[in-house]
Formats: structure tokens, sequence, C-alpha cells
């Protein structure tokens, strides 16, 4: 169900219903955030009711298909695609955090040893990945008040 509805960043939109409904006072002058708010709720609304109603209607189809093959191999070919995006993602962004310059430039040192650091928090010591990320993003931050002391290779 959390890959059919759409993601945080789709989520802009309410942001942008919000700001136009508030600056152009659409219930008054006197009513701004009012008119925002429920225009950021309606953005929301219909933001995500496709989805909803394509779950709903659509589940117990794709249900009743398990086990047939003309429906499974294309699933499963799309299930590989979204598995190399999410790969090639990784990389993408692993390149640029590791190597900000390129590889003609220095290794991120402390970016590496922070994505280690995550590694084994969450491998090894089975950590939550919300705690792991607010001990990255804070010793991210701490690495950028601290950009003399930063390793690089």
């Amino acid at each position: 169900m959390g890959e059919t509805t759409p993601g945080p960043l789709i989520m802009v939109v309410a942001f942008v219903g919000f700001i136009g409904a508030y600056v152009n006072a659409v219930f008054g002058p006197e009513a701004a955030f009012l008119a925002g708010a429920v225009a950021a709720t309606l953005v929301s609304w219909f933001t995500f009711l496709p989805s909803f109603l394509f779950i709903l209607i659509g589940g117990p189809l794709v249900e009743s298909t398990h086990g047939d093959l003309k429906f499974t191999a294309p699933l499963t070919a799309i299930t590989a695609a979204v598995v190399g995006v999410i790969l090639n993602l990784a990389l993408f962004f692993g390149y640029h955090v590791l190597w900000p310059d390129g590889f003609a430039g220095n290794f991120d040192g402390v970016s590496a040893l922070i994505a280690l650091g995550a590694a084994v928090a969450l491998f090894r010591f089975k950590r939550n990945v919300m705690q792991v990320l607010a001990v990255c993003a804070a010793m991210g931050l701490l690495s950028m008040a601290f950009a003399n002391f930063s390793i690089s290779f």
C-alpha cells in the first residue's frame, strides 16, 4: 500500500495550495489563514484520493491474479526495474556525497564514516531507522560546524 500512494514530495502541492489561497484571500482578507487551510486540505484530499481508489478497487483484482503467469511476470519485471532505479539512485547519491567534486576531487571521509556508522547501527545493532537518521543528521551538522577538522583523502 505504501508504494502505491503519493510520497511526501508530492505533498508540496499542499503547500502550494495553501499559499495560493492565502495570498489571493479566497475567503476575504480576514480569513486568509482559513482559506489556506481549506485549500491545503482539498489539495491533499485530491492528491491521495486516486491512489486510495486504485487500491480499494484494484486490490481484489490484483490479489485474484496470483499464480497467473501472464499477470505475475510483468509485475515481477516492474519490481526488478524499480529495484534497479533505487540502486541507481543509491549509487548516484553515494558518489555525490563521497566525492563532492567528482573522482578527481577529494574523498569525503567524514561522510564515509557517518555512512559506515549508520550501516553498523542498522545491521549489527538493529537500531531504529529514525534514531539512526537523527544521529547521522546531528553528526553531519557537527561535521559542517567543525569543517576545519574534516577528514579528506
